[in-house]
């Protein structure tokens, strides 16, 4: 087992605290970490255009986005699963008639199906992003990776049962990810491990949300951050703080890590 380490870290809930910042403690932990010569890399469902400043904050140069749809190593592209258009056309068709809005996301831009929706800002506030609005013929001619669909939990088993070719991934009581069948987090984190050269026995990967449970089973070790579900943590070889309470840097600690 080689001593050097592939370690991967969620953004929102995990690196970010709730007022999205990264607390300085996690800063040094990254840089530490990539001072002792391991690999770090970002796991997030953010599209890259929306991670795009963390990683510069954080001087990292590679990342899986889209809950594992669109993966960069070093700044080259070597994974690519994009929503098939049929299918991304046959939803867009029946969120319309359920009155429920989309919004449509490619690498570097997202539109929504609807100029204005409340639940639509109040989940994009709340990663510090604005709604879009509408921009016209969007998704014409082009990739898109995930999609946001809004509905409620109770809404959602429609959805589930409608569209088995498409997987479908809360992550706010308001909203869920829409990704192809069988993307998760895990596809992408297993494409950027074998380009790297790691075993999945000395991957590391920190979340705090359903969306990180496939990367859970696939990492050697797994950490959970405090405010994690706890279906997450009961999957997470060990519980950390939450993420305002230094929860990167104890987890490391834990880990052997630092």
């Amino acid at each position: 087992m080689q001593t050097k380490k592939l370690i991967f870290f969620d953004i929102d809930g995990t690196l970010l605290d709730r007022h999205n910042r990264i607390p300085a403690s996690a800063k040094q932990a990254v840089q530490a970490l990539k001072e002792a010569g391991h690999t770090v890399a970002l796991a997030s469902g953010r599209s890259p255009f929306m991670l795009e400043q963390i990683r510069l904050e954080l001087g990292l140069a590679s990342y899986v986005s889209f809950n594992g749809q669109y993966v960069i190593h070093q700044g080259e592209l070597i994974h690519s699963n994009p929503i098939r258009s049929e299918a991304l056309n046959q939803l867009s068709a029946f969120a319309g008639l359920s009155g429920h809005p989309l919004v449509y996301l490619d690498h570097s831009q997202m539109s929504c199906s609807q100029d204005y929706h409340p639940h639509v800002d109040l989940c994009l506030t709340s990663l510090g992003v604005t709604h879009p609005g509408v921009k016209k013929q969007f998704c014409k001619n082009r990739l898109i990776y995930q999609t946001m669909l809004f509905c409620s939990p109770e809404e959602e088993t429609t959805y589930r049962e409608r569209f088995r070719d498409l997987n479908f991934v809360r992550w706010h009581p308001l909203s869920m990810d829409v990704l192809p069948a069988g993307g998760s987090k895990a596809e992408g984190v297993s494409k950027l491990a074998a380009r790297t050269g790691f075993s999945p026995e000395d991957v590391y990967a920190f979340g705090d949300n359903f969306n990180d449970m496939e990367m859970f089973r696939y990492a050697g070790c797994s950490i959970a951050m405090g405010n994690a579900p706890y279906p997450l943590q009961q999957l997470a070889s060990h519980v950390t703080t939450h993420a305002e309470q230094d929860g990167i840097w104890h987890g490391l600690h834990w880990a052997g890590l630092l």
